[in-house]
């Protein structure tokens, strides 16, 4: 049954009215969507580095702050003033007539509330400045729940007003929460125009010169702009509407994989299309071709739309708010590359491969990629253990750099140096205690309205003690002191009103994203019940939790480590069936699957060594192994299955080695160059400002040639020569594939 659909689809959407049926009604669709149906972009947010369970051990605590130390502000913003030459009189007007517009009527709509500098004599203003009086902070809070543009909107009002003053040598940069906020949205602004004009002038590029006909340059572009213009407003739907978080980082890098996969789809029917175009008319060959080009099609875009449903499995939202966005993407690039792209080729025929039209006739001229893929095959096919064992020393020697690869929880570190969050927290990086940055927050909770008296504030001062002497910390506030512990009182603020959770601030002796603060926050975790006990709290009436930049980031290397092994083994194992249905071929599946895992270790192990040798990056983002795994082991899937699916049917007509030989031989070409463009499209990302997208564009790259010329134009056939055989057989004789059971 499933065939004769098979047989029927592919007739309909090679003849003439099935062709133009498909092609109106995609028209149709994107009429009505675009009327219907808004854009993504305006309910594109950054989803934050949080669980999409919002239960980790910081959201928690968090959440215990909310409720039991309730505030009106929301984001704060650190305004950090610097002047090397120290922060002069003249500085200090400055600063203090920033300070009385901040308070003052006419400070900017969502302003709640700012550090009043302006009010206190010279001698506790100097208290306030860094130890060589160099730097200063005043802190601004902002109204809660703000829009990302409202946050923008109120940055970019202060950076103005600043601008108007003379300030001399006095620099002034934004960083904290808000600070940061609000230059993510500046670096994502216009970011999808550059990446799209970019996308589509380097594929128009490299397809012209590949190909050589105009037609064939914009007609894969045409095509990925209907499909895009789908997928955009039904992604916009579910926005609208709540059904997903759309996430930004995830259309940009969606947007890349639409054109770069529509790209290849097309590449892939052209070069069959051509090949039957020399044996009979368009109907007819469009029909011949999609026969065998859609079910490698289905198969390499069903494994990409697997792994990016495997994609829910994940609880860091970054990652799980990457699978609506990129599952909606994968159907419709899907229904588009076996609808949208034989109908419009089938209408064109001929006429598509202008100045360059195929005849009917025997193929006289040779392509000078198909003669050196044609020798490689022979090399390969005629050497395999070598070829096969040569990569294998390479792939593994690079692989073994992965183990000394390094991860950053800073998100500053992603950012572009001249940027303004980034240059303050820098500044107060050099100019204050590391610790001083991100405080951890402690609450001691208890589950019933606290009895304040002596042995209570003990208690407490013993904690505090106990705390501080944990190692790695620089100070607890607020102190207690002597007289309190004997006066049956706390410090103002310390009980929430609530009376049940007392509350300290610890700073930590090291900058507080370094691995090393993350795991003393671990540690804090793991000895609460110790802590408590030994100050004379019981831990079945009291807890303790750590709120703060430390303790979310740690929460993030927590999450990150789970979703990483639970990403890396369900994605492996779906393909791995996927390819064995595909393959009819266990032994085949494990193969194509083994040779795509070293081929990802051997990309990160290189990378690695570039970023860190070449480049000077002493870390990476700790996303940036999830992010490639996904996206590599998912695409190169593609180049697999078509090679193998070429074989396959070549082994239905000759021996098994000159099976691989042709196979290599005939797909080689075509392959390489949609392996070209897809690399070419990543390498886009290199034109971002974060860092993240900056490596995550060289690593694809990277990955997706290694995977393309070396892996699977070389390693793959070498081994499956290897593995089947080359002698004839009853099947081969009976017209049947020849190929490891």
């Amino acid at each position: 049954m499933l065939k004769q659909f098979a047989n029927t689809f592919t007739h309909f959407v090679s003849s003439r009215k099935g062709a133009w049926t498909v092609l109106i009604s995609w028209i149709v669709i994107i009429l009505i969507l675009s009327l219907a149906a808004p854009s993504s972009k305006p309910y594109a947010v950054n989803s934050g580095e949080g669980s999409v369970h919002n239960d980790t051990p910081s959201t928690v605590a968090q959440q215990i702050m909310d409720e039991h130390f309730p505030t009106k502000d929301g984001l704060t913003a650190l305004l950090v003033f610097h002047d090397p030459n120290k922060i002069s009189d003249a500085d200090r007007t400055v600063i203090s007539d920033i300070s009385k517009w901040l308070s003052s009527a006419d400070k900017p709509q969502y302003v709640s509330a700012a550090l009043p500098f302006h009010q206190p004599p010279k001698n506790v203003q100097d208290k306030m400045l860094s130890e060589d009086q160099t730097t200063m902070i005043l802190n601004v809070s902002l109204q809660k729940d703000l829009q990302s543009s409202e946050n923008y909107d109120t940055m970019q009002q202060i950076r103005d007003h600043v601008k108007d003053m003379n300030t001399g040598s006095l620099q002034m940069e934004i960083t904290g929460p808000a600070g940061i906020a609000s230059d993510t949205t500046t670096l994502f602004k216009n970011a999808d125009f550059v990446l799209m004009l970019a996308t589509i002038v380097l594929i128009l590029v490299i397809l012209i010169v590949i190909y050589r006909s105009p037609l064939l340059a914009v007609m894969p572009l045409i095509i990925s702009g209907m499909v895009y213009m789908v997928v955009d407003h039904i992604i916009g739907l579910g926005g609208k509407y709540g059904w997903f978080v759309v996430e930004k980082q995830s259309l940009s890098i969606m947007m890349i994989l639409l054109f770069a996969v529509l790209t290849d789809y097309c590449l892939f029917i052209i070069a069959r299309f051509r090949e039957e175009l020399r044996k009979t008319e368009k109907h007819e060959a469009m029909k011949q071709a999609l026969t065998h080009v859609a079910e490698p099609i289905l198969f390499s875009g069903g494994t990409v739309l697997m792994a990016m449903i495997i994609l829910f499995t994940a609880i860091f939202k970054p990652y799980n708010h990457f699978a609506p966005v990129f599952s909606i993407a994968m159907v419709i690039i899907l229904i588009g590359g076996v609808t949208l792209i034989p109908a419009l080729f089938t209408l064109l025929g001929r006429k598509a491969f202008w100045p360059f039209v195929p005849k009917v006739g025997p193929d006289q001229a040779k392509s000078k990629k198909e003669s050196t893929w044609n020798k490689i095959g022979s090399f390969v096919t005629r050497k395999p253990a070598f070829t096969a064992g040569v990569l294998l020393v390479l792939l593994l020697a690079s692989s073994v750099n992965l183990f000394g690869m390094k991860y950053s929880f800073n998100l500053m570190k992603s950012f572009p140096e001249n940027i303004s969050s980034r240059q303050g927290f820098e500044i107060l990086e050099q100019q204050f205690p590391p610790g001083q940055l991100a405080p951890v927050t402690v609450l001691l909770k208890a589950d019933h309205p606290i009895n304040v008296d002596d042995k209570f504030v003990k208690q407490v001062a013993s904690l505090s003690d106990k705390l501080k002497s944990e190692g790695r910390i620089s100070s607890i506030s607020p102190v207690i002191t002597p007289e309190q512990a004997g006066g049956v009182q706390l410090p103002e603020k310390m009980l929430s009103e609530s009376g049940q959770v007392v509350k300290l601030q610890l700073t930590l002796e090291d900058n507080p994203y370094d691995p090393v603060a993350l795991d003393k926050v671990a540690q804090l975790r793991r000895d609460s019940s110790n802590l408590l006990k030994d100050s004379g709290f019981s831990p079945e009436q009291y807890s303790l939790h750590f709120a703060g930049q430390t303790a979310e980031q740690l929460d993030v290397r927590i999450m990150n480590q789970r979703d990483t092994i639970v990403l890396f083994i369900f994605i492996t194992l779906f393909i791995s069936v996927m390819l064995t249905f595909q393959a009819r071929s266990i032994k085949m599946a494990a193969t194509m699957i083994l040779t795509m895992l070293l081929s990802y270790a051997g990309t990160m192990g290189l990378g690695w060594l570039i970023f860190h040798e070449f480049m000077g990056y002493d870390s990476v983002s700790y996303r940036l192994p999830v992010y490639t795994f996904v996206f590599l082991i998912a695409l190169g899937v593609d180049y697999n299955i078509m090679l193998v699916s070429r074989i396959r049917e070549e082994a239905k007509k000759y021996e098994w080695k000159e099976a691989v030989k042709r196979g290599v031989s005939l797909t080689g070409g075509v392959i390489s160059s949609a392996g070209i463009i897809l690399a070419a499209t990543f390498c886009v990302l290199i034109t971002q400002p974060l860092q993240e997208l900056f490596l995550f564009g060289i690593l694809m790259a990277m990955g997706i040639l290694i995977d393309t010329f070396l892996v699977r134009g070389m390693m793959l056939p070498a081994i499956l020569t290897i593995i089947g055989g080359g002698k004839r057989s009853a099947d081969h004789k009976n017209n049947l594939p020849v190929y490891p059971k």
